[in-house]
């Protein structure tokens, strides 16, 4: 096995990281669902709120929350309800745009199309949804420790270059979903009731992730 500064096997954990990255999740539909809405500045200041949420899972595993939460069954049950309540917050408030979208019916030929309500706060409800991300929790608690050597004298570089790692990868892709969300964007402003079926399948999407989370396990 190769270890690298106190990683083990750096390349199945670049493989890994990149697998659960592009796995859809509560962190990238958010970010696609913000940049679609509300342009690239918005989709970046989400995109950073990501970024911060996921630099505090992976200090969280570096200081062995995984640890504590095993031994607190009752601490990890609080973070999953309140968790799961705070993505069913905002399956919510996706659903009731999609009414309002919906009712509103297609634009008249030749109007300009009526212009959402821009999401509040990006970053800090980007913030709140990465740090409650069910993906995230049970990869950087329960997976991203894993790569970890015991036994190196300084194992604070060996997480520095994991969440390195993680996060130039979560960069590129949320760049990528950044620009599409806003290529969709020019594409769908004038086709409300299209827009609003979209809405209404992330708002489905992120109340599945609720669920998930609710019925998580640190394994």
């Amino acid at each position: 096995m190769v270890v690298m500064l106190g990683v083990t096997d750096p390349l199945t954990y670049v493989l890994g990281t990149i697998a659960i990255i592009l796995l859809p999740g509560p962190n990238s539909i958010f970010v696609l669902t913000t940049a679609a809405r509300d342009g690239v500045k918005a989709g970046y200041r989400a995109a950073l709120g990501v970024f911060l949420g996921d630099t505090v899972l992976m200090l969280g595993a570096a200081l062995g929350v995984a640890s504590l939460l095993r031994a607190y069954p009752p601490v990890f049950a609080a973070v999953k309800y309140i968790g799961a309540a705070y993505l069913l917050y905002i399956a919510i408030g996706l659903i009731r745009a999609a009414v309002k979208r919906w009712r509103t019916g297609p634009a008249a030929p030749g109007a300009e199309a009526e212009v959402d309500q821009p999401v509040r706060r990006p970053f800090r409800r980007a913030l709140m949804v990465s740090v409650f991300n069910p993906k995230a929790i049970l990869f950087i608690i329960s997976f991203f420790i894993q790569f970890v050597d015991p036994t190196y004298r300084y194992p604070l570089v060996s997480f520095a270059i994991l969440a390195l790692i993680l996060q130039v990868c979560s960069f590129l892709y949320l760049t990528t979903l950044i620009f599409g969300g806003n290529y969709l964007a020019s594409q769908f402003r004038r086709r409300r009731r299209l827009s609003s079926a979209l809405s209404a399948g992330v708002a489905a999407l992120f109340i599945g992730f609720g669920v998930k989370l609710a019925t998580a396990t640190l394994s």
